[in-house]
């Protein structure tokens, strides 16, 4: 029987590892698929707690994330690609946007 520690313990696992990725990595399109995986880590969690106590409040708030999160990769893919255009790398230290 799954409980809902189980799923918990999968949302700290899933927001543990984007936190570890985003640290670590220096590629952009890895950063952000980090911040998805934090994104999606704290939404089983809602879930789960929701599940937990019979309410939907916190699936609509997830269903919410959902969308920005998926507004927001569209965006930052889209800047990635103009970056990458004038740059011609997408190594986060190498990268000074502000000075052109």
């Amino acid at each position: 029987m799954v409980t809902t520690s189980h799923y918990l313990i999968l949302g700290s696992a899933l927001f543990g590892i984007g936190v570890l990725g985003f640290l670590m990595k220096r590629n952009v399109i890895v950063l952000l698929m980090c911040v998805e995986l934090m994104i999606n880590g704290a939404g089983v969690s809602f879930v789960a707690l929701c599940r937990q106590t019979g309410s939907l409040e916190g699936q609509v708030f997830v269903l919410f994330a959902m969308v920005i999160a998926a507004v927001e990769i569209a965006v930052g893919l889209s800047l990635i690609l103009l970056i990458f255009r004038n740059r011609a790398t997408l190594d986060v230290d190498k990268l000074e946007v502000l000075k052109w």
